[in-house]
Order: C-alpha cells, then sequence, then structure tokens
C-alpha cells in the first residue's frame, strides 16, 4: 500500500482528512494517509509550510513532494528537498484568482468607490471610458495570470500581458524580458500582479516602474507582497501618481495592526483571500499526480529548482 505524509497546518488537516483518501480512492489508488509515518516509510508527502517539517533528508523513499500551495518560494529554497516538487495548479484556486481579479479590475475601471463612498448628497457624473479604451497590464502569464487575461479579454479592454518568456494569448498583447516589462508598463492605467516570487522578481515595481505608468494608474497585487517596493508605493500613492492600490499579499502576514496599509486612504486590503485552495479539488490535483508516478508518467506542475516555480 502507499503511504501519504500529510504534512500541513493543523487546520488543514481537518479539511483534508476525509476528502483526500476519497480522491485517492477516485483515481483507483490505494494508499494510506496520515499524519505521522515512519519517515523512511513515506511514498509521498503532501506538504504546506509547517514548524513539524523542515528537513527532508530523512524520506529518502519519497518519490515526490506535492505542495498544497500554488507559490513554492518558501520550500523551493530548502537544500534537504532532493525529491521532485510540484506546485497547485486546481480549477478552484484559478477560479478564484480570476473572479477577484476581475471584481477588483472593473471596481477601478467604472471608478465604483467614487459612489460607493460617495453617499454624501454630491451628484458626481464621472463617466468611465469604455474598456477598449482602457489600457490594463497583468505582469505574470502562468496558469493563473493567462486565466485572468482570458476573462478581462472578453471585455475588450486593452490587454496587455509580460512574462519571463514569451507566451501568446487571444486578445493580449503580449511581451516579454526586459524591454517588454518597459512596453507592458508605459501607459497602462491597471497593473494586476501575478509574478512568482523570485530573486529576480522580488521587487520588481518600484519608483522607476511606477513613473512609467498612466498617471492616475491602479495596481491590483495577489501575487506576492515582495514584488512591490512598498516605501516607493506609498510615495507613488502620496504623490498622485498612483490612484490606488488593492493589495491581498504581504511581506508580513498576518498584516500588523499599526501597518500603514491599514489606515492609508488609497489603499485596500484583504486578508490574501483572492484565491484559496479548495479541498476537493486540490486533493484530486494531488491524487491524479499520485496516480501519474505510481503509473510512470511525468508529474503535472513540476517545479523547476532553477527558475524557482
Amino acid at each position: 500500500m502507499i503511504r501519504v505524509l500529510f504534512s500541513a497546518p493543523d487546520s488543514r488537516w481537518a479539511q483534508y482528512e476525509n476528502v483526500l483518501p476519497q480522491a485517492l480512492r477516485d483515481a483507483g489508488v490505494s494508499a494510506q494517509v496520515s499524519r505521522d509515518l515512519p519517515p523512511a516509510e513515506v511514498d509521498y508527502i503532501v506538504f504546506a509550510p509547517n514548524p513539524g517539517l523542515r528537513d527532508f533528508t530523512p524520506y529518502s523513499n519519497c518519490k515526490a513532494v506535492l505542495s498544497l500551495w500554488a507559490g513554492v518560494e518558501t520550500i523551493v529554497v530548502n537544500e534537504t528537498l532532493t525529491q521532485p516538487l510540484t506546485r497547485m495548479v486546481d480549477s478552484g484556486l484559478t477560479q478564484g484568482m480570476v473572479e477577484w481579479v476581475t471584481g477588483h479590475a472593473l471596481r477601478h475601471h467604472l471608478g465604483m468607490d467614487r459612489h460607493i463612498k460617495g453617499q454624501d448628497g454630491e451628484w458626481r457624473d464621472y463617466v468611465p471610458p469604455l474598456a477598449p479604451d482602457r489600457k490594463v497590464t497583468i505582469l505574470g502569464l502562468g496558469e493563473l495570470g493567462q486565466a485572468c487575461a482570458t476573462t478581462l479579454a472578453t471585455f475588450g479592454f486593452n490587454l496587455h500581458g509580460w512574462s519571463r518568456s514569451p507566451k501568446t494569448i487571444a486578445g493580449v498583447q503580449c511581451h516579454s524580458g526586459p524591454d517588454g516589462l518597459k512596453d507592458a508598463l508605459a501607459a497602462a492605467e491597471i497593473v494586476v500582479v501575478l509574478l512568482p516570487l523570485t530573486a529576480a522578481t522580488e521587487n520588481i515595481l518600484g519608483g522607476a516602474e511606477f513613473a512609467a505608468m498612466a498617471r492616475g494608474c491602479v495596481i491590483i497585487n495577489p501575487g506576492r507582497g515582495p514584488l512591490i517596493d512598498d516605501a516607493a508605493l506609498i510615495a507613488a500613492l502620496d504623490s498622485g501618481q498612483l490612484d490606488h492600490a488593492t493589495l491581498d499579499v504581504f511581506r508580513i502576514e498576518p498584516l500588523p495592526r499599526d501597518h500603514i496599509f491599514w489606515a492609508h486612504p488609497k489603499v485596500t486590503v484583504t486578508p490574501h483571500i483572492a484565491s484559496e485552495t479548495r479541498p476537493k479539488t486540490a486533493a484530486a490535483q494531488v491524487a491524479e499526480n499520485i496516480r501519474r508516478c505510481e503509473a510512470g508518467l511525468p508529474l503535472l506542475h513540476l517545479v523547476d529548482r532553477g527558475l524557482g516555480y
């Protein structure tokens, strides 16, 4: 029988205790799922960052580590991790991100805050431009970025995207490389940040990048907090170069109660809810990867250690 170690915070076990074994049965995999197994007997590790597992060395017979998170920056740098590592890409996570990004992009495009926060008797006759006259840029065209871009393209936005390597997406002007980043950001009015966090992407948005955008641009970040230089962001908001920042991710989470973002009038904070992994769909992906590995097939969503994602 295959032995699967579930190594994640306690709250996750309650969500997966029944769902994951059922998903494995549905995939035709006979497996024992446990939170406590002798390391030498573990065939697979289902993982989310937790203090209980930081040294993977004892798991000498483990065939793969299957992350429950889409972002793997906290584990990919672990030098004891020599097993193949996969990241989470599942339909529930993708759908959640698409809904969150689309909702906030339309919120800012339509200028909804003017009316939601302006119930004071003043007649505000602001009329937004139509979508084709609004430049929206998505930074990061992986699974989540492509899904968001495809949805936003249906509204007819002047849609641009940027990624490390060239991509082709219907309805999106795709850019890549350092020069492509400049083109993607030039005169952008809404910028959605969905890049992975690596040494190359940390602080990728700072003062120079904000200055390249259209005055009054809006930043929407459901990717990773350190992708943005916080001090430069506040400066750009205070100067009026940026009109607003809607942030779902931060350098420290939960965001400290005294952090400037909470009280800043041009910042919206959401508590890392843009895309939550749904146990049912995530368990199905984990089970499929175990099935594939046992059948000698390539793992899905294998992390490239060199790239960090």
